[in-house]
């Protein structure tokens, strides 16, 4: 039987990508997401190869996590792999003149909204003794830059749990990835910069960023290794890159 894969962020992106690789090496699967229509588009394209279902709410809603990971049919409610994938940047600016709607966005996607959708399928795991949790963390919660005290802080929080769902989870059988991706040229920056493509686009000017599916291709490695094997943390960089805000551009 395939193996069920539950994807949040699932319709752009690493999510997408990651859905896409899945897909084609047999995983069934559960994409999450907020737009409707871009999870009705990925489940037309990818229901061809495997069984697919689809959910729509927001990580940061916890009824809403709650009420649609309960809902899912018998025969889905025993996932193997959890991909926590959403999250958000939102704005770059110092701490003294941050927008605070923009510090809950990240805070409550990030975080929050991570453990609202681990604490709903993480139970099942554990009963059966078996499964893998992969979050996608970032560069930025290895290294603190300028102007992203909150969202750094916010991807640190993502691997202090990864951390620590490996102490806890370990003794069930569960396998706990935590994967920090440098620079990846998808809507990141475009959100964080609140829908200023040219602005965005200059995050990857002057060099090859990472791919979404460079990140999609680790996930994958991570999930195929031997069971007796962890890939506990890895860290991925463009060739240019050597640190969040270190970039060398011909």
């Amino acid at each position: 039987m395939n193996k069920i894969a539950f994807i949040t962020g699932a319709t752009s992106g690493i999510g997408k990508a990651t859905a896409e690789k899945l897909a084609a090496n047999g995983y069934n699967l559960i994409l999450c997401g907020r737009r409707e229509e871009k999870l009705a588009e990925l489940k037309v394209q990818l229901e061809k190869m495997v069984q697919l279902h689809t959910l729509v709410f927001d990580v940061r809603d916890n009824e809403a996590v709650k009420k649609q990971i309960d809902s899912l049919p018998s025969e889905w409610k025993n996932i193997d792999i959890l991909i926590n994938n959403a999250g958000n940047a939102h704005g770059l600016s110092s701490v003294d003149a941050g927008d605070t709607d923009d510090w809950d966005a990240m805070i409550d996607g990030n975080v929050k909204g991570l453990l609202y959708v681990s604490r709903a399928i993480i139970p099942q795991m554990v009963d059966r003794k078996h499964g893998h949790i992969i979050n996608i963390s970032s560069v930025a919660g290895k290294h603190t830059y300028t102007n992203g005290a909150v969202y750094c802080a916010s991807k640190k929080a993502v691997e202090a749990i990864s951390e620590g769902m490996r102490h806890d989870l370990t003794q069930h059988g569960i396998k706990v990835t935590n994967i920090a991706p440098g620079a990846v040229a998808t809507e990141f920056s475009e959100v964080r910069f609140k829908g200023d493509t040219a602005r965005a686009q200059k995050v990857y000017e002057g060099y090859e960023p990472l791919q979404a599916k460079d990140i999609a291709d680790m996930i994958f490695y991570a999930l195929q290794v031997p069971d007796h094997v962890t890939i506990a943390d890895v860290t991925i960089y463009a060739k240019a890159q050597s640190a969040p805000t270190n970039i060398y551009r011909k």
